[in-house]
């Protein structure tokens, strides 16, 4: 916990964000935008950064200072003309706009994404996977290369990821979604953190999947159970950014 604490202080700063698609949620400080800039951000954070990093700019550039009043004033059709020839890795043009108007449904119906995934909770959850189960079924895209089906028993890194930027907030998760407990989040889990659960002993698993990400999140809940996610950031430096290597985590000896 001190070594975790200590890598915490150090690397959970603005300033180590960049290249991570978090950095454009600094852009809305509106939280009706900025879900909907972070659910797209999320959703194309596969692949390589840099690459991740070019095709959320792509998205989200022509769509303005307010994602939330863009897509209330434009039709289907608008949106498949804009985006006629986006690609990123196996996401095309129609998927992607698929997804845009899973967005406008949802915030028709319900106010905000927020409210959606709120809606979709029970007391009786023991993490998020229920709620996110609920609100993909509500945006009526999952299953493509954009929005996994958590019903098929996906780790869903990128919808934690998401969960974890709008519902923590600190120096550097923006937050601004309310009615959703920290202590229920899971740990977005892609290949840096799979093999630093893996080295550190947080995990006996080998491959990358939900059970994985809830055994490393049980294991950060014996150290911060209201909070179990408020390390990845600073954990996930390591590997991402290319002057930290992922063997320096253990510190000195």
């Amino acid at each position: 916990k001190a070594r975790l604490d200590e890598l915490r202080k150090q690397y959970n700063r603005r300033k180590y964000v960049h290249p991570d698609p978090l950095e454009f949620l600094y852009r809305y400080p509106d939280m009706a935008d900025r879900e909907v800039a972070a659910l797209l951000a999320s959703c194309l954070a596969y692949g390589r950064v840099r690459q991740i990093l070019k095709s959320v700019a792509a998205v989200l550039d022509p769509i303005g200072d307010s994602p939330r009043a863009f897509l209330q004033r434009t039709s289907p059709d608008q949106l498949l003309a804009l985006f006629a020839g986006f690609k990123h890795r196996f996401t095309t043009g129609p998927e992607l706009v698929d997804l845009l108007k899973g967005i406008t449904t949802v915030t028709e119906e319900y106010g905000t994404l927020n409210n959606c995934f709120v809606a979709g909770q029970s007391k009786t959850d023991v993490n998020v996977f229920p709620a996110m189960t609920a609100f993909v079924d509500c945006l009526g895209c999952g299953g493509g290369s954009l929005v996994p089906l958590p019903a098929r028993g996906s780790s869903c890194k990128r919808l934690n990821l998401f969960l974890r930027w709008m519902v923590r907030k600190d120096s550097v998760d923006p937050g601004g979604w309310t009615g959703i407990p920290k202590s229920k989040l899971i740990v977005p889990l892609d290949t840096h953190m799979a093999r630093i659960g893996r080295d550190l002993l947080m995990t006996t698993r080998q491959s990358p999947n939900r059970g994985m990400a809830i055994e490393i999140t049980e294991w950060f809940k014996t150290i911060a159970p209201g909070d179990p996610v408020k390390y990845d950031f600073a954990l996930t430096r390591f590997g991402i950014r290319d002057e930290l290597e992922v063997e320096g985590i253990a510190g000195e000896a």
